[in-house]
């Protein structure tokens, strides 16, 4: 442990620190305003550390490219944490698409964990999936992924970044993203289509009937008793989205690694 505090060694430990600093910027749970900056700082340097002890740098070299590393760095935990929280935001996306059938898209609320409106259902949904990621040690998972990362994308080496590749893989993120998005709001968003099919035929049958007053009460009822029958199935489907979140992860570090 003593030569991490020689002088030498300090050029090496701030590569190490501002990729996992920025890394806990964008992450999902450590990246919220309700976590306090100290807290982030002081876990990242800590992390950084043990890291100094077990990652091979051997190789590195202080040369005038210090500073383009410093900006490497920066960049790729910024994007590895950022794809993480893409791929978790399909939750939110589905319960946008949930809330758009059921009548609560007039009611966004700020949500004080990013500072953003979100849907209701979506949040509902989103607390759920980070209660579960906490549950299976997701948040374990995804440091310890950061710290594979070295043996993806060495300190020491640049990103390809005019890789042809890099485009086609942001791509089929987003596509994925949607699908899983879809997946988990296709349940409720089928029943409430059939509800106004159901309210539509009865419009027509018995026009006496103001079926604007009768179907948003209705549909937010059908909504509630699909989503309890439906929960276990979005327990899957969050396995699921955990799973492609730690494949987006080890995509992009290949990718940054060139391989």
């Amino acid at each position: 442990m003593l030569e991490i505090i020689q002088v030498q060694s300090i050029p090496i430990f701030m590569l190490l620190l501002v990729r996992v600093l920025a890394f806990f910027i964008t992450m999902p749970l450590f990246s919220y305003r309700t976590i306090p900056l100290p807290f982030k700082i002081g876990i990242s340097f800590f992390i950084a550390l043990l890291m100094y002890t077990t990652v091979d740098t051997s190789g590195f070299v202080l040369d005038e490219n210090y500073l383009f590393l410093l900006a490497k760095e920066i960049i790729v935990g910024l994007l590895i944490g950022l794809i993480a929280y893409l791929i978790l935001a399909a939750v939110q996306i589905a319960g946008g698409f949930i809330d758009f059938q059921m009548g609560f898209a007039i009611a966004n609320v700020v949500d004080p964990q990013t500072g953003a409106q979100s849907p209701l259902i979506g949040q509902y949904f989103y607390i759920i999936a980070l209660l579960f990621l906490l549950s299976v040690d997701g948040h374990h998972l995804l440091i310890d992924g950061m710290f594979y990362s070295y043996q993806l994308i060495p300190i020491d080496a640049f990103v390809p970044f005019q890789d042809g590749r890099l485009p086609e893989f942001i791509m089929r993120i987003f596509n994925q993203l949607f699908l899983i998005a879809f997946q988990m709001s296709i349940p409720i968003v089928g029943c409430l289509f059939l509800v106004d099919v159901a309210l539509g035929i009865i419009a027509r049958t018995v026009p006496q009937l103001n079926v604007f007053v009768v179907g948003l009460p209705l549909k937010i009822f059908v909504s509630f008793a699909v989503l309890v029958v439906f929960l276990g199935l979005y327990m899957t489907l969050a396995k699921n989205l955990f799973a492609a979140m730690f494949e987006a992860m080890h995509g992009l570090m290949k990718l940054f690694g060139g391989i």
